[in-house]
């Protein structure tokens, strides 16, 4: 566990990478010897942020059409020789907390599944040929649903392990592994967004945590790097929760 390069030749694919959970998993793969192309959108200055960190490539894209994800899929392998491991997140972007019975949610679940499985499918055929591929699913953060939306995140969740589980199942026969990271509230740009309109959410994810504090985006990479390292070779079609435990 304490190895250093453990990741040494293995190449990684992170969306939304230029800040928060997706920033700290491409810079803590890389101290483990991963090469990283760091994907985000256009307006969010990923070339320019990575220009001078040395094992991640910057590379904007969108990332909100799956029908792009192939395309994405090369641009991985001509700039990195392959995929070993793929690192799906696809963050919460609302203009305000989501709360049960937003008719939002479906939607946006339908969405993210359908960008996950798109990408996913487009990177199997270069996984297959990895000795360790890995695929790792970010969970949507607790601090970007409402006090009153317990049900729609716990909704969220099961979506994104019956995902996993499956595609796990498909997977495993290859030597691939599929799991799942759920942030409970963590302090990415996001939730700062959030917090700072809404005090009282802030306050309320503190006192949901057992840890009574907030999670930074180290918290998830450091759980990110045990999924993509040899470590967790036989743990697939499973989900890791990452939010300091609950109080109920």
């Amino acid at each position: 566990m304490g190895d250093p390069l453990r990741l040494y030749g293995l190449n990684a694919l992170v969306t939304y990478a230029a800040s928060g959970i997706g920033e700290a998993i491409s810079r803590t793969l890389i101290k483990h010897g991963a090469k990283v192309l760091a994907v985000d959108t256009a307006n969010s200055g990923v070339e320019q942020h990575f220009r001078s960190v040395k094992g991640i490539e910057g590379h904007s894209a969108s990332l909100t059409d799956a029908t792009r994800m192939p395309a994405l899929v090369e641009v991985a392998v001509s700039q990195l020789g392959g995929i070993d491991i793929l690192v799906n997140e696809f963050p919460l972007n609302g203009e305000a907390p989501l709360a049960d019975g937003d008719e939002q949610i479906s939607k946006l679940l339908e969405a993210r599944a359908e960008l996950i499985m798109a990408l996913c499918r487009s990177s199997l055929p270069h996984l297959k040929k990895s000795p360790a591929g890995r695929i790792i699913n970010i969970g949507f953060l607790r601090s970007l649903f409402a006090e009153n939306g317990a049900e729609a995140f716990a909704k969220s969740e099961q979506d994104l392990a019956a995902m996993t589980r499956a595609l796990g199942a498909e997977i495993g026969e290859f030597g691939i592994t599929a799991n799942y990271i759920q942030p409970g509230a963590i302090m990415t740009p996001k939730s700062r967004e959030a917090f700072k309109k809404n005090m009282a959410l802030r306050d309320f994810c503190i006192g949901q945590s057992a840890a009574r504090r907030l999670g930074e985006p180290v918290d998830i990479a450091k759980v990110a790097l045990f999924l993509a390292s040899d470590d967790s070779a036989f743990v697939n079609g499973t989900g890791l929760l990452v939010d300091g435990g609950r109080t109920s």
